[in-house]
């Protein structure tokens, strides 16, 4: 299936999408932040990056905007849980410098993979509404 990239800061969140993905076939990589996320990326060959947005060193935001930067087009699916202000704010800024998709946390594992397939070209948008 795909190589998916992972980058978050917390260990059981990493953990939840590591079983989720590898369950429907997928590799999955792991980052415990945006700055090591970039590194990884740009050393290897992904398909899509799943990232956070609120993480310490490097934040979603910045990572989103350096992985576009080093591949125009990045499949990039941001997640957040929020924070002081909220997720919805986070997640939208998200979306305006370059994530394909958001999921707000917490979210359902066929959310999860729904999401995954649409940003890999597997399903049809209409077919992942239904």
């Amino acid at each position: 299936m795909a190589r998916i990239l992972v980058i978050d800061d917390e260990q059981m969140i990493r953990l939840y999408l590591r079983q989720a993905l590898t369950m429907a076939g997928h590799e999955v990589g792991e980052a415990v932040n945006g700055k090591d996320g970039v590194q990884k990326y740009t050393a290897s060959q992904w398909d899509l990056v799943i990232t956070d947005i609120i993480m310490p060193e490097q934040e979603g935001i910045e990572t989103v905007t350096l992985l576009r930067r080093a591949n125009p087009q990045a499949k990039i699916i941001a997640i957040s849980g929020g924070g002081r202000i909220g997720n919805t704010d986070f997640l939208q800024m998200a979306k305006q410098i370059g994530a394909g998709d958001v999921l707000k946390k917490p979210f359902k594992k066929s959310e999860l993979l729904a999401t995954v397939q649409r940003m890999l070209g597997e399903v049809k948008p209409a077919a992942a509404t239904g």
